[in-house]
């Protein structure tokens, strides 16, 4: 954990470049692990997709436990239950939005065996909250909480961002290509200025944005997150 006060942020203008775009699932279920056989099966499906330069997508994941149900073990061979309020997200130049609702609605691939079908778009600006969550950044294989601290901090200060607060998750390893893993850790950034909180959601942080790595989206807050630190 990192932990700084600072000043009150500045009135920023959103900006209009980036979009996210979420689509309507009809998807019983997925596996846990299942940000590279999405962005593979989303390559394969629509092909042109993956050619957009800066194009992203959101993790898929739902909460630990609802219902009685408990969430399984990390990996690929587990399941979630996705629900109906599921939605598929994309981030992407907004000069692509319009294309990207009109052609994807009912397109159907497979996540490794598992049927799923796009529904309706809707286009959705960036946040101006400025607390922000990433759920897998990639890391260094050894790198503890504190390593991995410093070298976002350190990345971030080329960026022109100031870290003030800052938490960091437990190591997740994600299924990669040809059978390797992808090492990364969750990344909660909170008293962010307007621009900085702008900035970190135009161009996220570190490798594998088609995975869904280094892509932040708004937090409620930190300080219940701290204090249970």
């Amino acid at each position: 954990m990192y932990w700084s006060q600072d000043e009150s942020p500045e009135s920023v203008a959103a900006p209009d470049d980036i979009v996210d775009v979420l689509f309507a699932l009809d998807c019983r279920r997925l596996p846990v692990d299942n940000a590279h056989a999405l962005s593979e099966a989303l390559s394969r499906a629509i092909p042109w997709l993956a050619q957009i330069q800066g194009a992203a997508v959101h993790p898929l994941y739902v909460a630990g436990s609802q219902n009685g149900w408990e969430r399984p073990t990390h990996g690929t061979d587990s399941h979630i239950q996705l629900s109906r309020r599921t939605k598929l997200s994309l981030r992407v130049p907004a000069q692509e939005a319009g294309r990207l609702i009109g052609e994807l609605p009912g397109v159907r691939f497979e996540v490794d065996g598992c049927p799923l079908a796009l529904g309706q778009g809707k286009i959705r600006p960036l946040s101006k909250e400025t607390t922000l969550f990433s759920r897998y950044v990639a890391c260094d294989p050894g790198q503890d909480e504190e390593a991995f601290l410093e070298s976002i901090a350190r990345t971030l200060s080329e960026m022109g961002v100031g870290m003030r607060k800052a938490l960091c998750g437990k190591f997740t390893p994600l299924a990669g290509p040809s059978g390797g893993a992808i090492h990364t850790r969750s990344l909660l950034l909170a008293d962010l200025s307007l621009a900085e909180s702008f900035l970190l959601q135009r161009v996220g942080l570190g490798p594998n944005r088609w995975m869904g790595c280094g892509l932040f989206v708004p937090h409620k807050g930190v300080e219940a997150v701290a204090k249970a630190h």
